[in-house]
């Protein structure tokens, strides 16, 4: 039954994806995917997907292969005058997540490993690895989700409004 459910899955994800490139926003195949896969698990109608051995790691692989194509020599050279604000953005981002994590647990009375993991700048995969080290892993893959899908979707919109507002010089 699980083979049926992921092909459920699979095509939620594409058509979502498939969908959302029409949008024209950065990462719509991706945002799309997550919509459409999050709407059908949520929906209870179908049981969550199981992903054959091995299936994270070949995904990995390959979103890793499609990054690194992406690194050039223009990007090691832009990286001698990237390097400063890297440290500087990675620093902040480190800082500001730990804050909002305290912040958060202590105002909403939530678990501060779950609001330190689920408030610090990783991706929902590898953030989720470490929070199940520490018996959190969902709830630290449910806030990522919810981070992500929102930058996903607002950030973009607000890049192309300040495009054509003139603030941005594409």
């Amino acid at each position: 039954m699980s083979n049926i459910n992921l092909i459920y899955y699979l095509i939620a994800g594409a058509t979502f994806g498939a969908f959302a490139l029409k949008t024209g926003i950065p990462a719509a195949p991706l945002a799309g995917a997550l919509i459409g896969t999050s709407i059908l698990s949520i929906s209870g109608k179908i049981e969550a997907a199981t992903w054959p051995n091995g299936t994270r790691t070949l995904l990995e692989i390959a979103i890793g292969t499609v990054i690194g194509t992406s690194l050039t020599k223009n990007s090691l050279f832009e990286l001698q005058n990237l390097w400063k604000p890297a440290i500087l953005i990675t620093f902040t981002l480190v800082l500001t997540g730990l804050a909002i994590g305290l912040w958060t647990s202590r105002l909403l009375k939530v678990d501060i490993i779950t609001t330190i993991l689920g408030a610090a700048p990783g991706g929902i995969s590898g953030m989720s690895l470490v929070g199940s080290e520490y018996g959190v892993g969902t709830a630290v893959a449910a806030l990522h989700a919810v981070r992500l899908v929102t930058v996903l979707l607002i950030l973009p919109l607000i890049v192309k409004m300040l495009t054509l507002a003139g603030v941005i010089k594409s």
